[in-house]
């Protein structure tokens, strides 16, 4: 027995089977690349789900969480912490938001959004029955509230009854969102670009369209920077490039490249008529470790320029996918904005390729049923583009 075969018998013995897991066992990270227990190395172009923005062993992160270990690793929210007040300062210099809540992963941070929301009704009328719209094909998470707003039934039906007044409306479609606004509305929640949902840039002219629906009705709008935050898609927030503010902001991921870390990040007026003690909490959510995570990453986006690298290197990429298009019938479009890219297939399982893939040291992702996911650390350079391309058509 090979020790992959030994490490996955030993935890399939122990671990939950809900992930139908790659029989791969991932042992070291650098630079853009992985390598297995067998010592076959991978390159990475899925994250960690775009999680890994500076790639594996970063030095300048990894020393800033050695000092913190050796610093501090907890205290509660019971006490203030420096690197709290220096990830919060972060992330509100690169929102321009007002207030942020720390959490411990993407899905509470939608829970916290959706508690602010329902709040921000409830003080204006003392009413518990307001409703929130959601986009049909959207991925917020899997715990009940963030699985409610989740337009997606495959992943609710085992699991009703959900929170209630939840409506869906058809993403990118304004009219549709404009039919379920009712006088119960209290929030709109939408990611930026959907992600699992098959890699969807909202159109500015969708995204603005909300806005004004939320500014005219006193209607809360919540964007989901979970996935397409943080200089994926070449602005540090996705929403920046459609001049488009919201009232609550979620972000995770590559917020803390790697250490499990999620916020919700509201602006002055949501932030002044909402949340206050008693009303949310966690334990762990803005310990000194993971902030100085948080803090560590924006200083090294701010100082290497990740996202300007981002925006230089999202024309070769989108040639190089684009040609591909052409190249193959399979394909039937690209889809996407920066370091968030989808390849549409037709005709063929992607689960097929993502397994030819891996076999071909090249690590990519599935959106939706039938889309290769593209979610690359951002800080590749064009020879591992070329070396992806190479190794997808090998595993077409």
């Amino acid at each position: 027995m090979s020790k992959t075969e030994e490490y996955i018998s030993r935890s399939e013995n122990v671990i939950l089977h809900t992930y139908n897991r790659f029989p791969v066992v991932l042992e070291k990270g650098e630079g853009v690349y992985l390598t297995d227990v067998e010592g076959k190395k991978y390159l990475d172009f899925g994250a960690g789900i775009a999680v890994f923005a500076l790639g594996y062993h970063y030095q300048d992160y990894d020393e800033a969480l050695k000092n913190q270990i050796d610093q501090l690793i907890h205290t509660s929210n019971l006490y203030y912490n420096v690197p709290l007040m220096t990830a919060g300062e972060a992330v509100t210099k690169a929102s321009g938001l007002s207030k942020v809540f720390f959490t411990n992963s993407g899905t509470e941070a939608i829970e916290g959004a959706i508690k602010a929301a329902r709040k921000y009704a409830w003080n204006k009328d003392g009413c518990t029955d307001h409703e929130i719209i959601a986009m049909k094909h959207s991925f917020h998470g899997r715990s009940m509230g963030a699985l409610s707003v989740t337009g997606n039934s495959h992943y609710q039906e085992p699991f009703k009854p959900l929170i209630g007044g939840i409506r869906f409306a058809d993403f990118n479609d304004l009219e549709s969102v404009k039919a379920q606004v009712t006088k119960k509305t209290c929030a709109i929640i939408l990611e930026t670009v959907q992600g699992e949902g098959g890699i969807y840039p909202a159109t500015k002219e969708f995204l603005q369209g909300v806005k004004k629906i939320c500014e005219e009705n006193d209607i809360l709008l919540i964007l989901d920077e979970i996935q397409c935050g943080m200089g994926r898609t070449g602005s540090m927030y996705a929403w920046q490039e459609y001049g488009v503010e919201p009232d609550i902001m979620t972000t995770a991921k590559a917020l803390g490249c790697g250490v499990p870390v999620g916020a919700f990040v509201l602006n002055e007026k949501t932030a002044n008529a909402t949340l206050v003690p008693g009303d949310h909490g966690t334990t762990y959510g803005g310990n000194p470790f993971a902030c100085a995570a948080v803090t560590k990453v924006f200083e090294l986006f701010e100082k290497n320029h990740i996202v300007d690298h981002v925006n230089e290197l999202t024309p070769y990429l989108e040639k190089r996918l684009d040609k591909l298009v052409e190249k193959y019938d399979f394909l039937s479009a690209r889809r996407g904005k920066g370091f968030m890219q989808g390849l549409v297939v037709t005709g063929r399982p992607v689960g097929e390729i993502l397994k030819k893939a891996l076999e071909n040291g090249l690590i990519v992702l599935s959106a939706g049923s039938d889309v290769i996911r593209l979610v690359p650390p951002l800080v590749i350079e064009k020879e591992h583009i070329d070396e992806m391309i190479e190794k997808l058509e090998k595993s077409f």
